[in-house]
C-alpha cells in the first residue's frame, strides 16, 4: 500500500474517533451530563463539530472516487 494511501486512511481514523468524542460531549453537555464545566462557547464546539463532519465526508468521497478502503 502506498504511503499517501496509509496516511489517508490514518487520518481519517483519527478524524473520525475525534469526531465522534466530540459528539459524545456535546450530546452529554445538552443533557446537562457534563463532569466539568465548558470553557468555551458550546456554539462553538458546535461549528467545530459540524467542519470536523464535513471534513471527514469530504475524505470519504475523495476514497471512493480513488478506490480507497477506509476500513483498512
Amino acid at each position: 500500500m502506498e504511503q499517501y494511501i496509509k496516511r489517508m486512511i490514518e487520518e481519517y481514523n483519527q478524524l473520525k474517533e475525534r469526531t465522534n468524542k466530540l459528539e459524545a460531549m456535546l450530546g452529554k453537555s445538552e443533557r446537562g451530563e457534563l463532569d466539568f464545566e465548558l470553557s468555551c462557547p458550546v456554539e462553538l464546539l458546535q461549528t467545530q463539530y459540524r467542519l470536523m463532519a464535513g471534513y471527514l465526508k469530504i475524505l470519504e468521497i475523495r476514497a471512493h472516487l480513488e478506490g480507497i478502503d477506509l476500513d483498512d
